[in-house]
C-alpha cells in the first residue's frame, strides 16, 4: 500500500514579502512532516515535497486557503515511501532560474492547453512540439517528434531564439516540460520575441501522462526526486536512452560511483555489473570510488542536517522522525 504522497506544483502571484512567506512556510512543512525542495520569490511558489498522504491533503488544503495560491495546480503521485530526505525551502529571485526577470507568466504567456487539447494538436502539420527542458532530461524521454535543445540548463533556452525564429517562425509552438513552470516563461518569451501562435502543456509532461495516458510520450520522465525517472506512457511506450557504457537501450539512470565524477546517465544492469558502478575505466580504478550496491543510488550524507536552520524563529519541540 502506497501511504505517501508525492507532490509538484508552482504558481506565478505576486509575494510582496517573500522572506516572511519563506519562514511561515517552512514552518508550516515541519508541522506536516514534509520532505522536499521549495523556492519561494517575488513572482511566486515552486516546490516539490512528499509525505504521508494525509499530511500531503492537509498541505494542500493550507496552501489553497491563502487567496494568493487559490488557483494552484498540485499535481499528485504516491509511494510507498518518502521521495526526499531533507527539507529545504529557500528565497530566491525567480521559482524557476531563467535570467528572465522581466517576464510576468501573470500577465501574458502562451495559451494553456489540457493533456486532451495538446494530444488532439500536437500531430497537426503546422505545429511544432517544442521541449525547454535540459539535454539530460529530454535524453531519458520525449515527445515523439518533438524538437528538442541542446542546454544544460533553462537559462540557456533566451540563446536559442534566434535559431528557432529561423527554423519555425509563423509556425503553431506547443511548448512542454516536466510540470508547467518552464513553459509560462518560456512561452512568455516566445511571445514576446515575436512568435504569434504560442501554446503551453498546462501541468506538463506529469499530468499528460495521468490524464492522456502519456501517449507518444517516448522513454521515461526525468524528475527531481529519490525516484529519478517515472513511467508516463500506459498506450505506446518505448525506450529512448541507451546505456552509457555499451550504447543498448536502457532507462536505468544511475550516479557514476566515482564521488568525484558523480556522472548522471543510463547504464544497464550487465555494465553496472561488470564496471562495478562506474561509468569508465578510469572512475571505476578511482581510489576514491563507493561500494556499488546494484543501484547506482548514493544517499547523500545527512549528518548534522537540521531541519530548522535558516528559521529566525526556533521551536523548542524538534519535528517528529520520519
Amino acid at each position: 500500500m502506497k501511504k505517501y504522497s508525492i507532490l509538484l506544483y508552482y504558481h506565478y502571484t505576486k509575494i510582496e514579502d517573500p522572506e516572511l512567506f519563506r519562514e511561515e512556510h517552512h514552518l508550516l512543512c515541519l508541522k506536516l512532516n514534509l520532505l522536499g525542495r521549495i523556492i519561494v520569490a517575488p513572482e511566486g511558489l515552486n516546490g516539490t515535497v512528499s509525505g504521508l498522504v494525509e499530511d500531503c491533503e492537509a498541505y494542500m488544503a493550507a496552501v489553497k486557503a491563502d487567496p494568493r495560491f487559490e488557483g494552484i495546480d498540485f499535481k499528485v503521485d504516491y509511494a510507498k515511501e518518502h521521495a526526499f530526505t531533507k527539507l529545504h525551502v529557500r528565497h530566491k529571485p525567480e521559482i524557476v532560474h531563467a535570467g528572465l526577470r522581466n517576464i510576468d507568466p501573470t500577465e501574458r504567456t502562451g495559451v494553456h492547453l489540457s493533456p486532451q487539447e495538446f494530444k488532439e494538436m500536437k500531430d497537426q502539420e503546422d505545429v511544432v512540439v517544442l521541449d525547454v527542458r535540459s539535454d539530460y532530461e529530454h535524453s531519458m524521454g520525449k515527445f515523439k517528434n518533438a524538437v528538442t535543445l541542446d542546454i544544460e540548463n533553462f537559462r540557456e533556452f533566451p540563446e536559442k531564439i534566434d535559431e528557432l525564429k529561423e527554423k519555425y517562425e509563423g509556425k503553431k509552438i506547443l511548448t512542454y516540460c516536466t510540470g508547467g513552470i518552464k513553459c509560462e516563461k518560456a512561452s512568455a518569451f516566445l511571445l514576446e520575441k515575436g512568435f504569434e501562435n504560442v501554446y503551453q502543456l498546462h501541468g506538463g509532461i506529469i499530468k499528460y501522462g495521468m490524464e492522456a495516458g502519456g501517449e507518444d510520450f517516448e522513454g521515461k520522465c526525468y524528475v527531481f526526486d529519490n525516484r529519478v525517472a517515472v513511467e508516463v506512457n500506459k498506450v505506446n511506450p518505448v525506450v529512448i536512452s541507451k546505456c552509457h557504457v555499451c550504447e543498448t537501450p536502457s532507462a536505468r539512470m544511475v550516479n557514476c560511483a566515482n564521488p568525484h565524477c558523480n556522472l548522471h546517465v543510463p547504464i544497464c544492469e550487465s555494465c553496472g555489473t561488470k564496471m562495478d558502478g562506474a561509468c569508465s575505466t578510469t572512475c571505476q580504478e578511482h581510489p576514491d570510488k563507493r561500494p556499488y550496491d546494484g543501484t547506482g543510488y548514493y544517499q547523500k550524507n545527512t549528518n548534522g542536517y537540521n531541519p530548522y536552520k535558516g528559521l529566525n524563529r526556533r521551536k523548542t519541540e524538534q519535528p517528529k522522525a520520519v
